[in-house]
């Protein structure tokens, strides 16, 4: 069976060829940026001198192969667009970030993760090849094996550093048109990582097959774990768009069904919890705030408002308030010390909910060992329990801005785990190169852009370049 085009016919080759000349239009010696309307990062950058690279063409679904479950896909799509492309179909991709804005270039390039991903590992897992503008002006086409496996290898958790994806291959699964919900509660966290162990091992819980797991910790001795099953057949869906907030429900139901779609989106209504900041989850604010406005992209662009005005800091100070450091983090851990790390964090950091994602890198189809990803060396095998939390914490007297994260940082890398670099790091070079294969970069840099036009791994993650 054809490949399917979708929705309207896109010049891919304009498109790149488009990019291709405002690449080129950058002076040497400046940096280059993506011209994007939406972030999903939350480390502050430096203000760019120059315009931004034109993608403004290369965000869109190219062809749907049902037969063959794949997906031609442009790397400034949106898995908000990607969905509404495959969903018809009865598929979707292999992971499926929960924000709606994040784009398969930037998920692949920067990593992302979700509730499939104790089974079908991270998103760079199922591309089978990409097309990518490197730092040469050139675009080649990676693959697994061949002239440039080395670019397809170290391209996950680049940043951008080693170029810029136009065109990726992915691979897709089928989906219901249901997901049936199963909340479950752990007063222990080791029955938690006791529990996320055997699903990952047999993937079901109490006879039931799991498609999906991901959980919230509330604290030490309230978790849940909600294991999702693709159905379809169930009863009337829940709706977590209007009044009610998702998040809430897994303390008062032990089961719950909702549509596919409203699965795959069901923590970009609030960000997760995160909408609280803003008053969204009051009862009165949240009947008047738009729906329309109701998604993290919009939340987030609030969020800039912030970082960029800098109110609430300042009603701080009048209120005599300490200041406060951002603690934004995505951090594995390996399953045996995730009940440590959690105690730890709960105890010393204070954050909470926190977000639990069960993550283990993909199984070989066939015979052979797992793939390692150089640049994020999570070690095939082993089951990792991402851990997400996001917000602020008060600047203890004494203590610096960023002394927090630091400590993070440190207990993260003592439980033999990794942090994900969308936000701020704060690593010495000699142990950002040691944790995100520094030589492997530099190897791959100095073949793909040899005039290091394209600003490095480090400079963008922790010197915010």
């Amino acid at each position: 069976m054809r490949a399917e085009r979708v929705d309207h016919p896109i010049d891919h080759d304009q498109a790149v060829d488009t990019l291709r000349r405002s690449y080129a239009a950058v002076p040497t010696g400046e940096p280059v940026r993506l011209a994007k309307r939406t972030s999903n990062l939350f480390r502050p950058r430096s203000a760019p001198r120059t315009p931004g690279l034109d993608v403004s063409a290369l965000n869109g679904v190219l062809s749907v192969d049902p037969t063959g479950r794949t997906a031609d896909v442009q790397g400034m799509c949106t898995y908000e667009d990607l969905v509404d492309a495959t969903l018809p179909h009865g598929l979707m991709p292999l992971v499926v970030p929960q924000l709606r804005t994040i784009t398969l270039g930037g998920a692949v390039t920067g990593l992302g993760i979700e509730s499939t991903s104790f089974r079908n590992g991270l998103p760079h897992e199922s591309v089978r090849e990409l097309d990518i503008l490197t730092g040469s002006g050139e675009i080649v086409t990676a693959r697994p094996d061949g002239e440039h496996a080395d670019l397809f290898t170290a391209f996950p958790n680049s940043l951008g550093s080693l170029g810029y994806a136009t065109r990726l291959r992915i691979e897709l699964q089928p989906v219901g048109r249901y997901m049936a919900l199963r909340n479950v509660r752990f007063t222990r966290l080791e029955a938690l990582t006791d529990a996320i162990a055997k699903v990952t091992a047999t993937r079901s819980w109490a006879g039931e097959p799991v498609d999906a797991m991901d959980g919230v910790m509330f604290s030490p001795g309230e978790a849940y774990l909600v294991f999702a099953t693709f159905t379809d057949a169930a009863g009337p869906p829940s709706d977590y768009t209007g009044q009610e907030i998702y998040y809430r429900s897994l303390r008062r139901s032990t089961r719950d069904v909702l549509t596919a779609y409203d699965y795959l989106w069901r923590w970009d209504t609030d960000w997760f919890w995160c909408s609280a900041a803003f008053g969204a989850q009051h009862p009165v604010v949240r009947r008047l705030w738009p729906a329309r406005y109701r998604r993290s992209d919009f939340y987030h662009r609030l969020v800039r408002l912030e970082h960029r005005h800098q109110v609430a800091a300042r009603i701080d100070r009048l209120r005599g308030q300490p200041a406060r450091e951002r603690v934004v983090q995505d951090v594995e851990i390996p399953l045996d010390e995730t009940a440590d790390f959690l105690r730890w964090f709960a105890s010393t950091v204070g954050m909470n909910p926190v977000w639990l994602c069960p993550l283990r890198l993909r199984e070989p189809a066939g015979p052979g060992s797992a793939r390692s990803w150089p640049l994020y060396p999570l070690r095939p095998g082993q089951d990792y329990v991402n851990i997400g939390f996001w917000g602020s914490v008060p600047i203890a007297p004494g203590a610096a801005d960023g002394d927090v994260n630091r400590t993070i940082e440190r207990r993260v890398s003592e439980a033999g785990g990794h942090k994900s670099l969308y936000s701020d790091a704060y690593y010495d070079r000699d142990a950002f190169d040691r944790l995100y294969g520094g030589d492997t970069w530099r190897a791959v840099k100095d073949r793909y852009d040899p005039d290091h036009r394209l600003t490095g791994l480090y400079e963008k993650a922790v010197a915010r370049a």
